[in-house]
Formats: C-alpha cells, sequence, structure tokens
C-alpha cells in the first residue's frame, strides 16, 4: 500500500520544520552568548549614552602632565642665580661710584690745603727746584688740556708741599688757575699728581709752574 501524499510530505516538511527550529535555537543560543559577553563586560565599563549636545574634553585622559617639582625648583634658582647677578653688579658699581667720590674729595682737599698753603707765600716759593711740571698728550687726556706735576722731596726731613698751576694764552695772559700738593713726603720721595684744566679742549693754553713752596 502506498503512502498517501500527504503523509509521504508530512516527514519532509516536518525535517525542514525540524531543521529550522534548530537554526533558529542556534542563532538564540548564539545572541544569549553574545548578551551573556555584554552583560558581564558591562560591569566594569559602560559605554556613555548617546548625547545629541557635545560634551566638553575630558582633561583626565589628557596625555600632558604638569610640571614636575624639580623642574620648578631649576626655574626658580635660575631666576635667582639672575637675580643674584644683577645685585652684585649693582653692588660693583655702587662700590666704584664710592671709590671716585672718595678720590674726587681726596683732590678737591689737597687742591684746598694747597691753596691755603699759598697764601701768605711772597714771590715764587721755596721749592721750585723740587718741582717739575710736564704736559700731556691730548690724545691720552681725551683732548684736555693736562700737566703732570712731579713732586720730588729732595730735603733730609718730612715735607709736605703746595703748588699752583697757571694756564696762559700765546699774550701770557693768565686765563685760569689751579693748585696741587703733596703732604707728608719723606726724604727722596716722590709723587706725580695731575693738573686738568676746565678750559674747551681746543684752547690755547700753556701749562706754567707759577708757585711751589714747602712746608
Amino acid at each position: 500500500m502506498k503512502p498517501s501524499p500527504e503523509r509521504s510530505g508530512r516527514p519532509v516538511r516536518t525535517r525542514a520544520a525540524h531543521a529550522a527550529l534548530a537554526v533558529v535555537v542556534a542563532a538564540l543560543g548564539a545572541a544569549g552568548l553574545v548578551s551573556c559577553g555584554s552583560d558581564g563586560d558591562s560591569s566594569s565599563s559602560t559605554s556613555p549614552p548617546f548625547s545629541p549636545r557635545p560634551t566638553p574634553p575630558d582633561t583626565g585622559a589628557f596625555s600632558g602632565t604638569p610640571p614636575s617639582a624639580i623642574a620648578s625648583s631649576a626655574a626658580a634658582a635660575i631666576e635667582s642665580a639672575r637675580a643674584s647677578k644683577s645685585a652684585v653688579a649693582a653692588s660693583a658699581s655702587a662700590r666704584e661710584a664710592s671709590r671716585k667720590a672718595s678720590i674726587g674729595a681726596e683732590i678737591q682737599r689737597s687742591r684746598q690745603a694747597a691753596e691755603n698753603a699759598l697764601k701768605g707765600v711772597q714771590g715764587r716759593g721755596n721749592a721750585l727746584s723740587e718741582v717739575a711740571l710736564t704736559g700731556k698728550p691730548r690724545a691720552d687726556t681725551a683732548g684736555l688740556l693736562t700737566a703732570l706735576v712731579t713732586i720730588t722731596n729732595k730735603t733730609d726731613s718730612t715735607a709736605s708741599y703746595a703748588v699752583q698751576v697757571d694756564f696762559v694764552d700765546a699774550s701770557g695772559k693768565v686765563v685760569e688757575t689751579q693748585f696741587t700738593g703733596a703732604e707728608d713726603l719723606a726724604p727722596g720721595e716722590r709723587e706725580q699728581p695731575l693738573v686738568i684744566s676746565r678750559q674747551p679742549g681746543d684752547a690755547a693754553l700753556t701749562a706754567s709752574l707759577a708757585k711751589a713752596q714747602r712746608y
């Protein structure tokens, strides 16, 4: 007895249905595994929800790092060294200015002492033979008229000297008078002060030894 077409087709459809069911089950199983894997990962990290608005950057994710304490200390040390160098330079400049002021004050005091010593002197004084006058090249004195006064104590005892230098023009007229001197020179000792004219550098003047007094 032959099976009817309905009966013979039923096993085929049944097998096809079973095969389709197996595919669905396999697919569902795979999806379940993926879902489980995703659920497992969500405990450690979750994807941020989508936001239509822009969000500011996460500064914690930046790779740059702020300056370290060592770098800051090095920068501070460099700045301190610069400040110290500037302070040293300023201090040196102040000392030099003080030294020049001290020298200037001493020269002025010596000039005043020489002028005072010559006020009561009659004639040209008693020490012309112990004083010599030499002109300095203007190329060596920035164009200023300068005379080198050489004072030598030729006596046997300590002595001080006062010297008057006149600057005269071509006609012999005294245009300017300067004073200098040396104090407490030991026997045989020598000093060489400079006398500088205050007249313009192009003035045609000559330095002349007017007086020299030992006292």
